[in-house]
């Protein structure tokens, strides 16, 4: 959480050189340190699971998910920075736990350890899923014709259905990034944003370089869901086609491509929050997890 937020500039989202007037670099820190036990407790339940001393409906996800925005939102004053990021990262945790030897930690074996994870959750963690976001109150949510979070009788629907936390996703996979990744295994992470990162690790050994090039080619390639429900489908593909274009001209890697996307960042910050691709940046720190998780150190 720490290193993507810190790379810079990633266009439309908060960084080390740029804030917005009621959101700031240092809520997002802040908001990193206040959540770090609550991954410590979910990769403890994970090493629980492979050990078999707890079963994989107790892995807690939805609770862990709900107390870390808790103490999130206690933790600084700038509101909602990280719902989308806890919901990639909580998962990825106990599935650490589970696939960690201490010999290292192979990918491929974390990946079936989170697919196991995620067909495991309950509708207790979809609850206090919804608990969270009652939290956190994240902006452009917009309306939605099931299980709308804003609305008290879908709390109800969830318990009275049965419906686990993968169920309650698959409902919006469709039109939230988030809710896609943990429906499809963490496709967007995994096969599209850690190989290209660490490509770009190898050919800059530049970790800040690596992480803004990494959120612009998943931007350029997956449209940003937060931007689209805000603005509409046609606005995030003009986002996409811009980033495509500063990572043709070099990315944060050249001159002119760090140019490109100083004046991305200009032109998406005129509209305020509307045009800030906060689901590409939640992904990204899945991504560089994974880099961490693989032995990265910076």
């Amino acid at each position: 959480m720490l290193l993507e937020v810190s790379a810079y500039p990633k266009p439309g989202n908060v960084h080390r050189t740029r804030d917005y007037s009621d959101t700031r670099f240092e809520h997002f820190v802040a908001s990193a340190v206040a959540s770090g036990s609550y991954f410590e407790c979910a990769a403890r339940n994970g090493a629980l699971i492979s050990k078999r001393k707890r079963s994989l409906e107790k892995a807690g996800i939805g609770c862990t998910i709900r107390d870390a925005i808790i103490s999130i939102m206690r933790s600084q004053r700038g509101g909602n920075t990280s719902l989308g990021t806890i919901t990639l990262l909580v998962p990825l945790a106990v599935a650490a736990g589970m696939t960690f030897t201490g010999r290292g930690l192979s990918l491929s074996g974390l990946r079936r350890n989170l697919a196991i994870i995620l067909r495991a959750t309950s509708v207790t963690d979809a609850v206090a899923f919804y608990d969270a976001v009652a939290r956190a109150k994240p902006g452009g949510l917009g309306s939605v014709p099931t299980l709308d979070v804003r609305d008290p009788a879908s709390r109800r629907k969830i318990l009275n259905s049965r419906l686990s936390l993968l169920d309650v996703f698959r409902l919006a996979a469709d039109r939230d990034s988030i809710c896609s990744e943990w429906t499809t295994d963490y496709e967007i992470t995994f096969g599209l944003g850690y190989p290209y990162l660490r490509r770009e690790l190898s050919r800059t050994a530049d970790i800040n370089v690596a992480t803004v090039n990494t959120y612009l080619k998943i931007l350029s390639e997956i449209p940003d869901t937060l931007i689209a429900r805000k603005a509409g489908l046609q606005t995030t593909t003009w986002v996409s086609r811009r980033a495509r274009k500063a990572l043709a001209l070099g990315g944060a890697n050249t001159n002119v491509g760090r140019k490109e996307i100083e004046k991305l960042d200009e032109d998406l910050r005129r509209n305020g929050h509307l045009l800030n691709p906060g689901a590409t940046a939640d992904i990204s720190a899945a991504v560089v997890a994974l880099a961490t998780l693989s032995g990265y150190r910076p």
